[in-house]
């Protein structure tokens, strides 16, 4: 418990607030980090006391086995029970009461889980996604710029759901920073990133074929190779894209990386608004000035200046989404809080009782009411 202040009119007396757990929780968990995506909100649910029911995603059925096993072989199933499977056993699940949902996936299925999780009213957080830009303005460190967002782009072939998603670049810089990108992609993955063995492949063919979809060959200044057989695309970069393309109409959740040309900060920031909120935003900057315009300015989950993915790699600041990209947070002690309710108490001693809060309510208690209350 923590001891809280108390206000003069609940004398004599103390206050204090008493995190609880909620009781039963659901854990599902998606297929791209699906080890700790699973076990990252699983220690916070246990840390507050909970019980918990797991269901890592059906598109990782080798590695769901895995957690299974090891989940198996510390906690009894009564504390911590693993649900493989598909479509069937979520929707038995999601049909269940439980006193906590905690989902890691797209917009679409949070909705399925919140309608259902409504039901019962039972409290959700939703890790969502979404298309999360990254602003690169002329005062940037092109090189540096390059650099990150190659390796926050193309991190896990682009299957994060903080991976820049699309790139606003200053008309000024922008030829000039595509060819850094260029050059940073070979640095980072060789001439043929297909052939890279620490080169990721695309989770499976229906994926695969929806990220092709999204290339256009035309606007297509690097890669666009595929190889059906591994699953793999390479690090593609399109350019002269525009907000009608099929590219800038969903989540990318793969290795294409569309530019777009702003003249200035505020368009950058204008044409973010006017979108549904993003999970991540990233901005590339030497400018204070503009920092705290667009920070100020963008509704957005979390992000970085002058870098990019590691904003969810520390344990002192919470990780959500706001909007379309999600409710409520975690990571560190973030994750006990998201796990417990918080009880508020007051407790009262007996030895002593103010007169003045009981009926009858006469013209001299009324004003030392006014007056102990004011």
């Amino acid at each position: 418990s923590k001891r809280v202040h108390t206000p003069v009119s609940q004398f004599h007396g103390c206050s204090y607030t008493m995190p609880s757990p909620y009781g039963s929780v659901l854990i599902m968990s998606p297929w791209n980090y699906p080890v700790m995506l699973t076990l990252e909100p699983l220690a916070g649910a246990i840390a507050a006391g909970n019980c918990c029911v797991v269901k890592p995603s059906a598109y990782s059925p080798n590695t769901s086995a895995v957690i299974e096993r090891i989940l198996g072989q510390i906690f009894p199933d009564e504390y911590v029970a693993v649900v493989t499977g598909g479509r069937e056993e979520n929707e038995a699940l999601l049909n269940s009461k439980f006193d906590y949902i905690f989902f890691t996936g797209s917009p679409s299925v949070g909705k399925t889980v919140m309608k259902k999780a409504a039901e019962n009213l039972t409290p959700v957080t939703l890790e969502l996604g979404g298309k999360s830009p990254c602003i690169v303005d002329a005062s940037a460190n092109m090189e540096i710029a390059a650099r990150r967002i190659v390796f926050g782009k193309f991190l896990n072939a682009g299957q994060t759901c903080v991976a820049p998603d699309y790139i606003l670049a200053e008309k000024s810089i922008k030829d000039e920073l595509i060819e850094k990108i260029i050059a940073q992609i070979k640095l980072q993955f060789g001439q043929k990133p297909i052939d890279n063995r620490d080169y990721v492949s695309i989770i499976n063919e229906k994926h695969f074929d929806r990220v092709l979809g999204l290339i256009d060959a035309e606007k297509t200044v690097f890669g666009g190779e595929a190889d059906r057989s591994s699953l793999k695309i390479s690090p593609t970069v399109m350019d002269g894209v525009d907000e009608n393309d099929p590219v800038m109409l969903q989540e990318i959740f793969g290795p294409v990386l569309p530019v777009m040309t702003v003249d200035n900060a505020d368009d950058a920031a204008a044409f973010v608004n006017a979108r549904p909120h993003p999970l991540a935003l990233y901005l590339f900057t030497g400018s204070r000035e503009t920092e705290e315009k667009v920070m100020g300015s963008i509704e957005f989950g979390g992000g970085c200046v002058n870098d990019t993915i590691i904003h969810l790699a520390t344990p002192y600041m919470g990780f959500g989404g706001v909007g379309q990209s999600g409710m409520g947070s975690y990571h560190g002690k973030k994750s006990f809080d998201t796990f417990s309710h918080e009880k508020s108490i007051v407790k009262k001693y007996a030895w002593f009782d103010m007169p003045v809060r009981y009926q009858p309510y006469t013209s001299g208690k009324n004003r030392l009411l006014r007056k102990f209350l004011r």
